[in-house]
């Protein structure tokens, strides 16, 4: 059993600590990026985990999100609250689309079409320059900043104060994402991955909770893609991307599947072994590679199980002394 299942103190205990303490070991920007693909990595987790959906393409809806937030705030004049809006929006709208597709199909011929689902998406935001400036990316994005009554405006220009929005952001979406696991819903999504036909026989729509799950996982992915626009104020082409789909997937296998934490824990590795291998060697994708196959191989759980093994040892060895 996962702790996040045992109890949700420990869960968004874990999340809050995190949160309070990146920001203490690492640049900002990096523990601000950690949390922002958290995000991205917890909603496909949604997908991957939960539901047994096996998607290639949720860079696509990460791009979407930070093409259309970024667009507005490079343009100006647009509140931050209907920026990010629009970016969950689109990118929950794109997801569902997809998702009602490819979901009538199962195994590789599912993956095959999420998969091109992004590089066609991938291919208009390239072929698209005059809106996504192209391979360049879009540049000139700002950060609008939240007028709160009473107390004036909070500038998230700051980095400080950045960091605070995404760390909110990232402690809502991990709470949502808590409690639609554990709803009925959830229990739906999961009982579809272990049997679809048995759980389609007492009465429930697979493909209707499938594509709901979808479409939540793409309007997460979207609010991580409208902060990481902002978060160094540009939106390359690389971020919608199959290699992107790629990463967050590793992210996923990294930490563990089905669990609300493993994910982040699976971002936050990623990305602080992606900066380090890469100061320390130029073919540093080979030594990167080489982790992720021992992870595999000998941590199907990821961290979560890795951490799990570490506490019972732990446990085993103060019973016996």
């Amino acid at each position: 059993m996962h702790p996040d299942k045992k109890s949700p103190l420990w869960t968004m205990g874990g999340a809050v600590l995190i949160a309070l303490l990146a920001p203490f070991i690492m640049p900002m920007n990096i523990a601000t990026e950690i949390l922002i693909f958290g995000i991205f990595a917890a909603s496909t987790n949604l997908l991957l985990g939960v539901s047994g959906l096996y998607s290639f393409g949720q860079a696509a809806f990460f791009g979407i999100g930070g093409y259309v937030a970024g667009y507005c705030f490079a343009q100006g004049g647009i509140p931050l609250g209907a920026g990010l809006l629009l970016a969950v929006l689109a990118g929950a709208s794109v997801a569902g689309l997809v998702g009602a597709i490819s979901i009538r199909r199962t195994g590789i011929y599912f993956m095959m079409l999420t998969f091109a689902f992004n590089q066609m998406i991938y291919y208009i935001a390239y072929s698209w320059s005059s809106v996504t400036g192209g391979e360049d990316g879009l540049t000139g994005i700002e950060r609008p900043g939240i007028a709160i009554p009473g107390l004036g405006v909070f500038d998230i220009s700051q980095d400080a104060n950045f960091y605070v929005l995404a760390a909110v952001l990232f402690l809502a979406s991990l709470l949502f994402l808590y409690r639609l696991t554990h709803s009925p819903l959830g229990l739906v999504l999961e009982a579809a991955k272990h049997n679809p036909r048995r759980t389609a026989s007492i009465g429930y729509s697979v493909y209707k909770v499938q594509v709901y799950a979808f479409v939540v996982s793409g309007a997460l992915a979207g609010l991580a893609g409208g902060l990481y626009s902002m978060l160094y104020r540009i939106m390359p082409i690389d971020a919608i991307s199959w290699h992107n789909s790629a990463s967050v997937v590793f992210m996923v296998v990294i930490g563990g599947m089905g669990n609300i934490l493993g994910p982040v824990f699976g971002a936050a590795i990623f990305i602080w072994l992606q900066g380090l291998l890469s100061l320390t060697w130029a073919r540093w994708p080979l030594l990167f590679g080489l982790f992720i196959i021992v992870a595999v191989l000998f941590f199907r759980g990821g961290v979560v199980e890795l951490l799990t093994r570490i506490r019972m040892y732990v446990s085993k060895q103060k019973g016996s002394a």
